[in-house]
């Protein structure tokens, strides 16, 4: 006789376990603990066979049935339901480790050591808030390009444009991954190109018009706050640095003899990436080392050249902008502190009449010559310390009205 729901609930557990037949191979199995199990026994080339259904109530008397002539219509199709289930186990577990997610955290694993924290922080928050709900869990072999412009647009919908072109480019680093690793066969990013409005290109704001330059440089000599600041401030044009390269400078690294600065390459942008694994040299021209030699006594007897309030620290990222709006120069449209790169990038070449290349390696640029090499930190070395020399003495021509009329507007003071 079938079983009812009735007689299943008033089963009770003995000292062994017992079968409770239902029909057709299915059966209760109740053990001595109290639980309840499915079970089904069929026949495959003359061996008998279980196969487990599920326990009750979980799996209900209904549930059970519908599980065991699903199984019963499988072996009507010479196919053994244990090995069915196998098979679809495995794939689960296959589509789960080769899953957009798990494929995209095995790159960026592979990527962290060439990067540096903060660059990789962005790109995990980045795919941990704007990808994986989406896609995260989906076999990336099966992600097509109409999926992945789905979830750039609903980036694009918050009014975040660049990020969303960001996605795109991090999505499509995990798909060339995935092609070479062979999770999947192509990249489909590629087809959405277009797909987006293009960004805007933002420059720093800098000043590069030579009039300017000197009321700029006249503003900073009469700047008003910490001497620290004030030297960071005076070198910054005539360095020309990567602000926190300028921030971060150790007199350790700070030659005043020879009249040089050599910066850590793992303190350089891209180091690793460009397989920079020597210091960058920067020539200090006699002025430079007169700023430096001034600020020596306050800061010299301690790690950092531009300490900060705990002198264990350097001073803050925000100290060279925050004096610039002291000096009424408005930081998101006129100048900051990365500003003096292209200030001297421009006006060397344009003023001043400086080869290019020898520019773009004084400012630490990828400038790849005939053997690959990305940088050389003595190459044009030279050249780069008469420049640094023109580019002082020009400076402080300009600085002194010698070279510009002073433009009428705002004063130095």
């Amino acid at each position: 006789m079938p079983l009812t729901e009735t007689q299943i609930k008033a089963l009770k557990p003995g000292e062994k376990a017992r079968k409770v037949a239902d029909e057709k191979g299915l059966y209760l199995l109740v053990q001595p603990s109290g639980g309840k199990l499915w079970r089904l026994k069929y026949r495959v080339d003359g061996k008998e066979k279980l196969l487990a259904l599920g326990a009750y109530p979980d799996v209900t008397l209904k549930m059970a049935r519908e599980r065991r002539d699903e199984a019963r219509r499988l072996l009507a199709d010479g196919i053994d339901p244990s090995e069915h289930r196998k098979a679809h186990k495995a794939a689960r577990e296959d589509a789960q480790a080769n899953s957009f997610e798990a494929i995209a955290r095995e790159w960026f694993t592979k990527m962290l050591p060439t990067w540096v924290p903060g660059h990789a922080d962005k790109i995990l928050r980045r795919l941990e808030r704007d990808v994986f709900p989406w896609i995260g869990s989906k076999p990336i072999a099966d992600i097509t390009a109409p999926d992945l412009l789905t979830v750039a647009r609903r980036v694009e919908a918050r009014g975040r444009l660049e990020t969303a072109h960001r996605v795109l480019q991090n999505c499509g680093q995990v798909f060339r991954y995935a092609v070479a690793t062979g999770p999947a066969e192509r990249d489909p990013t590629g087809d959405l190109r277009g797909a987006l409005p293009p960004t805007r290109e933002k420059h720093m704001p800098a000043i590069t018009d030579p009039a300017e330059v000197a009321g700029l440089l006249r503003a900073i000599d009469a700047f008003r706050g910490t001497l620290t600041v004030k030297s960071a401030l005076q070198l910054a044009p005539l360095v020309f640095v990567r602000p926190g390269e300028l921030r971060k400078a150790e007199w350790a690294e700070i030659d005043l003899e020879k009249g040089e600065w050599n910066i850590p390459a793992e303190r350089m942008k891209g180091w690793k990436r460009k397989g920079v694994t020597t210091p960058h040299l920067v020539p200090l021209a006699p002025q430079a080392v007169a700023i430096l030699q001034e600020l020596r006594p306050l800061t010299g007897r301690g790690r950092h050249v531009f300490a900060g309030r705990d002198p264990k620290k350097c001073m803050s990222d925000a100290a060279v902008n925050a004096a610039l709006r002291r000096m009424g120069y408005d930081t998101k449209t006129e100048m900051t502190g990365h500003g003096f790169r292209a200030m001297a990038r421009t006006i060397l070449h344009e003023e001043l009449g400086i080869d290019r290349e020898v520019i773009e390696h004084q400012l630490a640029h990828a400038v790849p010559d005939a053997l690959g090499t990305a940088y050389n930190r003595t190459k044009f070395i030279k050249d780069r310390r008469r420049m640094m020399d023109l580019w002082a003495d020009y400076l402080g021509r300009l600085k002194a009205g010698a070279e510009v009329v002073e433009l009428p507007g705002r004063g130095a003071a």
